[in-house]
Protein backbone atom coordinates (compact mmCIF):
# COMPACT_ATOMS: atom_id res chain seq x y z
CA UNK A 1 0.00 0.00 0.00
CA UNK A 2 1.57 3.08 -1.01
CA UNK A 3 1.64 6.56 0.97
CA UNK A 4 -1.20 7.79 -1.29
CA UNK A 5 -3.25 4.56 -0.70
CA UNK A 6 -2.53 5.31 3.56
CA UNK A 7 -3.72 8.76 3.08
CA UNK A 8 -7.36 8.12 1.78
CA UNK A 9 -7.41 5.47 4.33
CA UNK A 10 -6.84 7.81 6.67
CA UNK A 11 -9.67 10.53 5.23
CA UNK A 12 -11.87 7.22 4.81
CA UNK A 13 -12.01 6.73 8.54
CA UNK A 14 -12.29 10.26 9.63
CA UNK A 15 -15.23 11.01 6.96
CA UNK A 16 -16.78 7.26 8.34
CA UNK A 17 -17.19 8.70 11.82
CA UNK A 18 -19.92 10.96 10.72
CA UNK A 19 -21.89 8.02 8.93
CA UNK A 20 -24.77 6.08 10.85
CA UNK A 21 -23.76 3.40 12.98
CA UNK A 22 -25.26 0.03 11.61
CA UNK A 23 -27.81 -0.57 13.93
CA UNK A 24 -28.02 -5.07 14.02
CA UNK A 25 -30.86 -4.37 16.81
CA UNK A 26 -33.14 -3.36 13.56
CA UNK A 27 -32.08 -6.59 11.90
CA UNK A 28 -34.81 -9.38 11.33
CA UNK A 29 -32.83 -11.95 9.50
CA UNK A 30 -31.06 -15.13 9.87
CA UNK A 31 -27.55 -15.91 10.39
CA UNK A 32 -25.44 -17.49 8.64
CA UNK A 33 -24.02 -20.64 9.64
CA UNK A 34 -20.50 -21.09 8.26
CA UNK A 35 -19.81 -24.96 8.06
CA UNK A 36 -16.52 -24.96 9.69
CA UNK A 37 -13.83 -27.92 9.92
CA UNK A 38 -12.88 -29.59 13.07
CA UNK A 39 -9.38 -29.16 11.91
CA UNK A 40 -9.85 -25.55 10.48
CA UNK A 41 -7.96 -22.63 12.91
CA UNK A 42 -10.45 -20.20 14.74
CA UNK A 43 -12.13 -17.91 13.29
CA UNK A 44 -11.13 -14.42 12.95
CA UNK A 45 -13.62 -12.34 11.26
CA UNK A 46 -15.46 -10.25 14.00
CA UNK A 47 -18.69 -11.38 14.38
CA UNK A 48 -19.58 -9.09 17.11
CA UNK A 49 -18.78 -5.82 14.78
CA UNK A 50 -19.70 -7.85 11.48
CA UNK A 51 -22.45 -10.30 12.28
CA UNK A 52 -22.94 -12.64 9.70
CA UNK A 53 -26.38 -12.98 7.86
CA UNK A 54 -27.83 -14.28 5.57
CA UNK A 55 -28.88 -11.00 3.57
CA UNK A 56 -26.07 -9.20 4.67
CA UNK A 57 -23.85 -11.83 2.80
CA UNK A 58 -26.34 -12.06 -0.42
CA UNK A 59 -25.96 -8.14 -0.55
CA UNK A 60 -22.08 -8.44 0.04
CA UNK A 61 -22.10 -11.05 -2.80
CA UNK A 62 -24.08 -8.72 -5.07
CA UNK A 63 -21.57 -5.89 -4.24
CA UNK A 64 -18.71 -8.24 -5.18
CA UNK A 65 -19.61 -8.48 -8.78
CA UNK A 66 -21.40 -4.46 -9.00
CA UNK A 67 -19.18 -2.45 -11.69
CA UNK A 68 -20.42 0.63 -9.96
CA UNK A 69 -17.93 0.07 -7.04
CA UNK A 70 -15.32 1.84 -9.41
CA UNK A 71 -15.02 5.28 -10.74
CA UNK A 72 -16.53 4.19 -14.66
CA UNK A 73 -18.72 1.40 -13.67
CA UNK A 74 -16.29 -1.43 -15.37
CA UNK A 75 -14.50 -3.23 -11.95
CA UNK A 76 -15.72 -5.46 -9.68
CA UNK A 77 -14.25 -7.04 -7.06
CA UNK A 78 -14.71 -10.22 -9.14
CA UNK A 79 -13.22 -8.64 -12.19
CA UNK A 80 -9.41 -9.29 -10.16
CA UNK A 81 -10.99 -12.16 -8.41
CA UNK A 82 -12.52 -14.96 -10.87
CA UNK A 83 -14.14 -17.82 -9.16
CA UNK A 84 -13.25 -20.54 -11.47
CA UNK A 85 -9.47 -19.47 -10.62
CA UNK A 86 -9.93 -19.62 -6.68
CA UNK A 87 -10.81 -15.79 -7.18
CA UNK A 88 -7.41 -14.93 -8.43
CA UNK A 89 -6.69 -12.61 -11.82
CA UNK A 90 -6.15 -15.58 -14.18
CA UNK A 91 -3.21 -14.95 -16.66
CA UNK A 92 -2.29 -11.68 -15.03
CA UNK A 93 1.26 -11.01 -13.50
CA UNK A 94 -0.10 -8.11 -11.89
CA UNK A 95 -3.71 -6.94 -11.23
CA UNK A 96 -4.73 -4.12 -13.55
CA UNK A 97 -7.85 -2.07 -13.03
CA UNK A 98 -9.76 0.87 -14.67
CA UNK A 99 -8.84 2.10 -17.91
CA UNK A 100 -6.46 -0.70 -17.98
CA UNK A 101 -3.93 0.91 -15.24
CA UNK A 102 -1.40 -1.63 -14.28
CA UNK A 103 -0.62 -2.71 -10.46
CA UNK A 104 2.00 -3.62 -9.20
CA UNK A 105 1.25 -7.36 -7.19
CA UNK A 106 -0.53 -10.20 -8.50
CA UNK A 107 -3.87 -10.61 -7.21
CA UNK A 108 -4.36 -13.62 -4.08
CA UNK A 109 -6.99 -15.76 -3.68
CA UNK A 110 -9.82 -15.14 -1.83
CA UNK A 111 -10.37 -18.34 0.41
CA UNK A 112 -10.78 -19.17 3.99
CA UNK A 113 -10.21 -15.08 4.82
CA UNK A 114 -12.33 -15.45 7.82
CA UNK A 115 -9.65 -17.49 9.11
CA UNK A 116 -6.69 -15.22 8.75
CA UNK A 117 -5.35 -12.37 10.96
CA UNK A 118 -3.52 -10.06 8.09
CA UNK A 119 -4.37 -8.93 4.26
CA UNK A 120 -2.21 -8.26 1.33
CA UNK A 121 1.26 -8.84 0.51
CA UNK A 122 2.73 -6.81 2.89
CA UNK A 123 0.06 -7.40 5.93
CA UNK A 124 -1.16 -4.29 6.22
CA UNK A 125 -4.70 -4.51 6.99
CA UNK A 126 -6.02 -6.69 10.20
CA UNK A 127 -9.74 -6.18 9.12
CA UNK A 128 -11.22 -7.90 6.66
CA UNK A 129 -13.96 -5.94 6.35
CA UNK A 130 -11.58 -2.76 6.16
CA UNK A 131 -9.39 -4.77 3.06
CA UNK A 132 -11.73 -3.06 0.59
CA UNK A 133 -11.30 0.22 0.82
CA UNK A 134 -7.71 -0.10 -0.78
CA UNK A 135 -8.97 -1.45 -4.44
CA UNK A 136 -11.81 1.02 -4.22
CA UNK A 137 -9.48 3.83 -3.55
CA UNK A 138 -6.51 2.85 -5.39
CA UNK A 139 -5.77 4.60 -8.73
CA UNK A 140 -4.68 1.68 -10.51
CA UNK A 141 -7.46 -0.64 -9.50
CA UNK A 142 -11.24 1.37 -8.92
CA UNK A 143 -10.38 4.72 -8.56
CA UNK A 144 -13.14 5.88 -6.26
CA UNK A 145 -14.66 7.47 -3.44
CA UNK A 146 -16.98 6.27 -1.25
CA UNK A 147 -19.24 8.98 -1.57
CA UNK A 148 -19.64 8.30 -5.20
CA UNK A 149 -20.37 4.25 -4.62
CA UNK A 150 -23.14 5.93 -2.07
CA UNK A 151 -24.69 7.95 -4.75
CA UNK A 152 -24.80 5.68 -7.71
CA UNK A 153 -26.28 2.49 -5.04
CA UNK A 154 -28.50 4.69 -3.64
CA UNK A 155 -30.26 5.36 -6.92
CA UNK A 156 -31.07 1.77 -7.16
CA UNK A 157 -34.45 0.89 -6.03
CA UNK A 158 -33.00 -3.29 -5.54
CA UNK A 159 -29.99 -1.97 -3.51
CA UNK A 160 -32.48 -0.09 -1.30
CA UNK A 161 -34.13 -2.72 -0.93
CA UNK A 162 -31.45 -5.49 -0.12
CA UNK A 163 -29.87 -2.55 2.23
CA UNK A 164 -33.14 -2.65 4.10
CA UNK A 165 -33.20 -6.27 4.20
CA UNK A 166 -29.93 -6.69 5.47
CA UNK A 167 -29.77 -3.48 7.71
CA UNK A 168 -33.08 -2.49 8.57
CA UNK A 169 -33.69 0.23 6.48
CA UNK A 170 -32.72 1.68 3.23
CA UNK A 171 -30.17 3.74 4.01
CA UNK A 172 -26.76 3.17 2.19
CA UNK A 173 -23.44 4.25 3.96
CA UNK A 174 -19.77 3.24 3.84
CA UNK A 175 -19.95 1.05 6.78
CA UNK A 176 -22.57 -0.86 5.72
CA UNK A 177 -20.85 -1.19 2.07
CA UNK A 178 -17.98 -2.45 3.76
CA UNK A 179 -19.83 -4.59 6.43
CA UNK A 180 -21.65 -7.05 3.58
CA UNK A 181 -18.32 -7.19 1.95
CA UNK A 182 -16.72 -8.42 4.59
CA UNK A 183 -19.25 -10.84 5.54
CA UNK A 184 -19.49 -12.37 1.84
CA UNK A 185 -15.77 -12.72 1.70
CA UNK A 186 -15.78 -14.18 5.46
CA UNK A 187 -18.66 -16.98 3.98
CA UNK A 188 -16.20 -18.24 0.94
CA UNK A 189 -14.51 -21.34 2.36
CA UNK A 190 -12.92 -23.76 0.53
CA UNK A 191 -12.40 -26.88 2.56
CA UNK A 192 -13.86 -29.70 0.30
CA UNK A 193 -10.57 -31.03 -1.73
CA UNK A 194 -9.30 -34.37 -1.96
CA UNK A 195 -7.15 -33.68 0.99
CA UNK A 196 -10.15 -32.83 3.41
CA UNK A 197 -11.14 -35.67 2.45
CA UNK A 198 -8.28 -37.72 3.10
CA UNK A 199 -8.00 -36.40 6.27
CA UNK A 200 -11.94 -36.69 6.97
CA UNK A 201 -11.18 -40.09 6.05
CA UNK A 202 -13.61 -39.74 3.06
CA UNK A 203 -10.91 -40.97 0.05
CA UNK A 204 -7.89 -41.89 0.06
CA UNK A 205 -4.44 -40.42 -1.54
CA UNK A 206 -2.56 -42.17 -4.21
CA UNK A 207 0.98 -43.68 -3.39
CA UNK A 208 2.40 -40.33 -5.12
CA UNK A 209 0.61 -38.07 -3.55
CA UNK A 210 1.27 -40.14 0.20
CA UNK A 211 4.99 -39.62 -0.81
CA UNK A 212 4.54 -36.01 -2.03
CA UNK A 213 2.90 -34.95 1.16
CA UNK A 214 5.51 -36.23 3.51
CA UNK A 215 8.36 -34.57 1.10
CA UNK A 216 6.11 -31.49 1.65
CA UNK A 217 5.80 -31.92 5.40
CA UNK A 218 9.98 -32.30 5.33
CA UNK A 219 10.56 -29.34 2.97
CA UNK A 220 7.81 -26.79 3.01
CA UNK A 221 5.20 -27.04 6.08
CA UNK A 222 7.80 -25.06 8.13
CA UNK A 223 5.82 -21.87 6.67
CA UNK A 224 2.91 -23.25 4.69
CA UNK A 225 1.43 -24.93 7.88
CA UNK A 226 -1.66 -26.30 9.40
CA UNK A 227 -5.29 -26.69 7.75
CA UNK A 228 -4.83 -23.11 5.80
CA UNK A 229 -1.19 -24.06 4.51
CA UNK A 230 0.29 -20.74 5.65
CA UNK A 231 1.80 -19.57 9.10
CA UNK A 232 1.09 -16.02 7.95
CA UNK A 233 4.40 -15.13 8.53
CA UNK A 234 6.67 -12.57 5.94
CA UNK A 235 10.13 -13.93 4.77
CA UNK A 236 12.37 -13.22 2.48
CA UNK A 237 12.69 -15.95 0.17
CA UNK A 238 15.53 -14.93 -1.89
CA UNK A 239 13.79 -13.18 -5.02
CA UNK A 240 15.37 -10.65 -6.98
CA UNK A 241 14.20 -7.01 -6.88
CA UNK A 242 11.67 -6.36 -9.76
CA UNK A 243 12.78 -2.75 -10.68
CA UNK A 244 10.02 -2.69 -12.84
CA UNK A 245 7.41 -3.12 -9.60
CA UNK A 246 9.76 -1.11 -7.35
CA UNK A 247 8.22 -3.61 -4.54
CA UNK A 248 10.13 -3.96 -1.62
CA UNK A 249 7.28 -6.04 0.49
CA UNK A 250 6.80 -5.42 3.86
CA UNK A 251 9.49 -2.48 3.93
CA UNK A 252 6.47 -0.46 2.26
CA UNK A 253 4.69 -0.93 5.60
CA UNK A 254 7.40 -0.41 8.08
CA UNK A 255 10.58 1.70 6.14
CA UNK A 256 12.64 -1.18 8.11
CA UNK A 257 15.20 -1.81 5.76
CA UNK A 258 15.35 -5.67 7.47
CA UNK A 259 11.94 -5.96 6.26
CA UNK A 260 13.21 -5.38 2.27
CA UNK A 261 11.76 -8.00 0.05
CA UNK A 262 9.46 -9.83 3.08
CA UNK A 263 6.26 -10.88 1.71
CA UNK A 264 3.54 -12.47 3.62
CA UNK A 265 3.79 -16.46 3.26
CA UNK A 266 0.49 -17.38 1.09
CA UNK A 267 -1.99 -19.92 1.46
CA UNK A 268 -1.57 -23.03 -0.91
CA UNK A 269 -4.86 -24.26 -0.92
CA UNK A 270 -6.32 -24.47 -4.73
CA UNK A 271 -2.68 -23.63 -5.79
CA UNK A 272 -3.47 -25.28 -8.80
CA UNK A 273 -5.89 -22.85 -10.26
CA UNK A 274 -4.05 -19.53 -8.79
CA UNK A 275 -1.03 -19.30 -11.36
CA UNK A 276 1.03 -17.24 -12.13
CA UNK A 277 2.88 -17.59 -8.58
CA UNK A 278 4.44 -15.62 -6.29
CA UNK A 279 3.78 -11.67 -5.43
CA UNK A 280 4.46 -9.96 -8.71
CA UNK A 281 3.47 -13.52 -10.78
CA UNK A 282 6.51 -13.93 -12.05
CA UNK A 283 6.10 -18.01 -11.91
CA UNK A 284 3.85 -19.43 -14.63
CA UNK A 285 3.81 -23.28 -12.68
CA UNK A 286 4.41 -24.81 -10.25
CA UNK A 287 7.18 -26.93 -11.32
CA UNK A 288 9.07 -23.35 -12.20
CA UNK A 289 8.13 -21.98 -8.27
CA UNK A 290 9.84 -25.11 -7.01
CA UNK A 291 12.89 -25.01 -9.69
CA UNK A 292 13.49 -21.74 -8.10
CA UNK A 293 13.74 -23.32 -4.46
CA UNK A 294 15.93 -25.54 -5.50
CA UNK A 295 18.46 -24.02 -7.97
CA UNK A 296 17.96 -19.99 -8.25
CA UNK A 297 17.29 -18.33 -4.75
CA UNK A 298 19.22 -15.49 -4.68
CA UNK A 299 22.21 -15.03 -2.17
CA UNK A 300 20.70 -11.87 -0.14
CA UNK A 301 22.01 -10.94 3.88
CA UNK A 302 18.15 -10.82 4.21
CA UNK A 303 17.50 -14.37 3.11
CA UNK A 304 15.27 -16.38 5.24
CA UNK A 305 17.47 -18.41 7.67
CA UNK A 306 15.44 -21.56 6.91
CA UNK A 307 16.70 -21.39 2.83
CA UNK A 308 19.88 -20.91 3.89
CA UNK A 309 21.20 -24.47 5.76
CA UNK A 310 24.16 -26.46 6.11
CA UNK A 311 25.99 -23.95 4.02
CA UNK A 312 23.35 -24.27 1.18
CA UNK A 313 20.82 -21.77 -0.14
CA UNK A 314 17.19 -22.96 -1.03
CA UNK A 315 15.54 -26.29 -0.66
CA UNK A 316 17.43 -29.37 -1.74
CA UNK A 317 14.77 -31.51 -4.46
CA UNK A 318 15.40 -33.85 -6.78
CA UNK A 319 13.38 -34.41 -9.88
CA UNK A 320 11.02 -36.92 -8.56
CA UNK A 321 10.82 -35.15 -5.42
CA UNK A 322 9.26 -32.49 -6.87
CA UNK A 323 6.76 -34.48 -9.07
CA UNK A 324 5.86 -35.82 -5.80
CA UNK A 325 5.20 -32.66 -4.32
CA UNK A 326 3.06 -30.97 -7.30
CA UNK A 327 1.13 -34.67 -7.12
CA UNK A 328 0.13 -34.17 -3.79
CA UNK A 329 -0.38 -29.99 -3.79
CA UNK A 330 -2.94 -30.90 -6.76
CA UNK A 331 -4.87 -32.56 -3.93
CA UNK A 332 -5.80 -29.63 -2.45
CA UNK A 333 -7.76 -27.70 -5.12
CA UNK A 334 -11.43 -27.71 -3.94
CA UNK A 335 -13.62 -28.44 -7.39
CA UNK A 336 -16.93 -27.81 -4.81
CA UNK A 337 -15.63 -23.98 -4.03
CA UNK A 338 -15.10 -23.15 -7.56
CA UNK A 339 -18.03 -24.41 -9.05
CA UNK A 340 -20.14 -23.36 -5.67
CA UNK A 341 -23.05 -21.55 -7.07
CA UNK A 342 -23.23 -19.49 -3.28
CA UNK A 343 -20.10 -17.79 -4.34
CA UNK A 344 -21.13 -17.19 -8.14
CA UNK A 345 -22.52 -14.06 -9.86
CA UNK A 346 -26.44 -13.51 -9.43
Amino acid sequence: MNKIILILFSLFILSSCNDDEIDYGKIIDEPYQLDIPSYFPKMTFDTEKYPLTKNGVELGRKLFYEGRLSRNNTISCAFCHIQENAFTHHGHTVSHGIEDRIGIRNAPPIQNLAFLNRYMWDGVIHDLAQQPISPITAEEEMDTTFPEIIKKLSGDSNYRKMFKNAFGDESINANRILSALGQFMASVVSKDAKYDQYVRKEADLTTLEKTGMQLFQQKCSSCHQGALFTDESFRNTGMYYDKQYKDGGLYRVTLDSADFMKFRVPSLRNIEMTKPYMHDGRFYSLEAVLNFYSDNVQNDKRLDPLLKQNGQRGIPMTDQEKKAIIAFLKTLTDYTFIHNPAYAEF
